[in-house]
C-alpha cells in the first residue's frame, strides 16, 4: 500500500486529530489522497460567515440544527438543517453555516483541506 503524506487510511475515534478553526472544534478522521472526513463538533452560537473554498464539500447532521446559505447560480438556497438531513456544497460557491442547537455534523471534502490536518 502506497501510504502519500497525511493519509490516515483507518482513525479509530480515540486517535482523531482535534483540532479549533475559525473557533470550532473538529475532529479530523479519515484523509485519503482526494479526499477527507470530519467530524465538527458545533456549539450554539457558532457562525461560519459567507466563504467559499475550492473543496465540494457534503455533509451528513447527526445532531443539532444548523441554518445553511448558499448563493447558487439559479438562486439562492436558505435551509433549516436537523439530524438526517444532509446537503452538497459545489467547490467555490459562497455559503454560510449558522448552528442554531448544539450538535455533531460529519463533513466531506474533496480533495482534503489542508487547513483541517
Amino acid at each position: 500500500m502506497k501510504i502519500i503524506k497525511n493519509n490516515k487510511i483507518i482513525v479509530r475515534k480515540e486517535d482523531a486529530s482535534k483540532k479549533i478553526f475559525k473557533g470550532v472544534s473538529l475532529d479530523s478522521l479519515a484523509v485519503g489522497e482526494k479526499s477527507m472526513v470530519a467530524k465538527m463538533n458545533y456549539v450554539k452560537g457558532n457562525f461560519a460567515s459567507t466563504h467559499q473554498h475550492p473543496h465540494e464539500q457534503c455533509g451528513y447532521v447527526i445532531s443539532g440544527e444548523y441554518r445553511l446559505n448558499m448563493e447558487m447560480p439559479e438562486e439562492n438556497i436558505e435551509v433549516l438543517l436537523h439530524a438526517g438531513d444532509s446537503y452538497a456544497i459545489p467547490g467555490n460557491t459562497l455559503h454560510s453555516f449558522e448552528v442554531m442547537e448544539s450538535g455533531e455534523v460529519v463533513d466531506v471534502f474533496t480533495p482534503p483541506r489542508e487547513d483541517y490536518l
